[in-house]
């Protein structure tokens, strides 16, 4: 009889066993629909619930590293916006796959591999955060709108449930990192991951810093640094720019209704810089390029969703950015947070695409001098094949800048 229940026993332990692989292999993604073959890299995708009940689910895309995913740092990304997908992040900027470049004829855009991605040397998890961005949703129809503190809040819960889920990488050094909007939110992601470690959370996260690229940071030196990068890009007079400064007293946003000169020089200064595009001052104003719109018919066709294993019903139209999306801005700079974040040693990359008007890399660097913290690595270029690719410098805070030479990085709102 105890034999007979022993076998019985190990019998069921062997079927559970066999159940939680398949549950753990059901989030693995072999093969994406637009993709040649087997992904040459592991891809993961799932939901985790935060908030109350966990009615918020945000969706993420995890890329285990491609060289030592056990010791390899692991990367959080989010895209700006608010509302932008991380997905933007994955295909158009440092991921392992990007679109063919080809004319859009109705089928499922294709995918090829990258040589750039940043999975070489790291794991990354690719967040839609808020929810209503990319593929997260609400449960609750009634949900509260999100904001700046709450999107910080539900994402360090996310990063909390999400290594319990992966405890593998609890070890693996961690970075929070992603570009425009998350400027804002970010710095307070790193303070919050940071002051539950002090309050003795077992086990702690082994956040090491993070990483912004053109961070949207405090939004009226970002907006009144626009007209002397401007000056500065040859896009207005030297006349002009003058007497902006003049009438307007450096502040270019919010004008006084009264101060009429100023908002004279300030219209004919929108109408100079009209024909181009903020984001990127070589090109022309334009929408969506097929390029960007490649993502839209991907990720919006049946099989893809499929693929990638996204609930059935939880969205109706996949969008690349939701710039509908309601969303509340309770956090006006970032500053004070980064000034935290030094206090407290972690390191830090600033990075900025220097063709970038939207937030120019002197409202960057005007930040980042307010920490005053001495240089102890001077202006120097930085190089890429022998070619300047960009030029940077590093403070005693554990904080470098840098420049990338032509650039600029996407997925911004051209109107923030």
């Amino acid at each position: 009889m105890g034999q007979k229940y022993y076998f019985s026993w190990i019998l069921k332990l062997h079927l559970l066993l066999v159940l939680i692989q398949l549950v753990d292999s059901g989030s693995t993604i072999r093969f994406l629909p637009g993709f040649q073959g087997p992904l040459p890299f592991e891809l993961e995708t799932g939901y985790i619930g935060v908030g109350e009940a966990e009615e918020d689910q945000m969706f993420y895309y995890f890329i285990k590293s491609e060289s030592n995913p056990e010791e390899d740092p692991l990367l959080l990304w989010l895209s700006g916006g608010p509302g932008c997908s991380s997905f933007s992040g994955l295909v158009y900027e440092n991921g392992p796959l990007a679109f063919k470049v080809e004319a859009y004829n109705g089928s499922i855009p294709s995918l090829v591999s990258t040589t750039y991605s940043w999975t070489k040397v790291a794991s990354i998890i690719y967040l839609d955060q808020p929810v209503g961005t990319g593929f997260s949703y609400s449960k609750n129809p009634l949900a509260d709108i999100p904001n700046d503190k709450g999107a910080a809040k539900s994402v360090h819960e996310f990063v909390c449930k999400w290594l319990a889920k992966y405890p593998e990488f609890l070890s693996n050094p961690f970075y929070v990192t992603g570009n425009s909007y998350s400027g804002i939110i970010i710095p307070i992601i790193v303070q919050e991951i940071s002051n539950g470690n002090l309050l003795d959370r077992k086990p702690p996260i082994n956040l090491q810093g993070y990483l912004l690229g053109n961070p949207v940071t405090d939004f009226n030196l970002d907006h009144n640094s626009r007209i002397p990068f401007a000056h500065d890009m040859a896009l207005i007079s030297d006349e002009h720019y003058e007497s902006l400064k003049r009438s307007c007293e450096g502040n270019y946003c919010n004008v006084d209704p009264l101060n009429t000169k100023c908002l004279k020089f300030v219209e004919h200064f929108e109408k100079c810089v009209s024909r181009i595009s903020k984001a990127h001052i070589l090109k022309p104003v334009c929408k969506e390029t097929n390029q960007h719109l490649l993502s839209s018919y991907w990720a919006n066709d049946k099989s893809v969703r499929k693929a990638l294993q996204v609930n059935k019903g939880s969205i109706r139209e996949w969008l690349r950015c939701n710039w509908d999306m309601p969303y509340k801005r309770n956090i006006w700079s970032s500053v004070p947070y980064h000034k935290n974040t030094s206090i407290k040693g972690y390191r830090s990359l600033i990075f900025s695409g220097d063709h970038d008007m939207v937030v120019p890399f002197l409202a960057t660097q005007a930040w980042i001098r307010y920490l005053n913290y001495s240089i102890i690595d001077d202006w120097r270029p930085w190089m890429i094949q022998n070619q300047v690719a960009g030029y940077t410098r590093t403070y005693a805070n554990k904080m470098t800048f840098a420049t990338v030479k032509a650039s600029v990085l996407y997925w911004r709102r051209a109107h923030e």
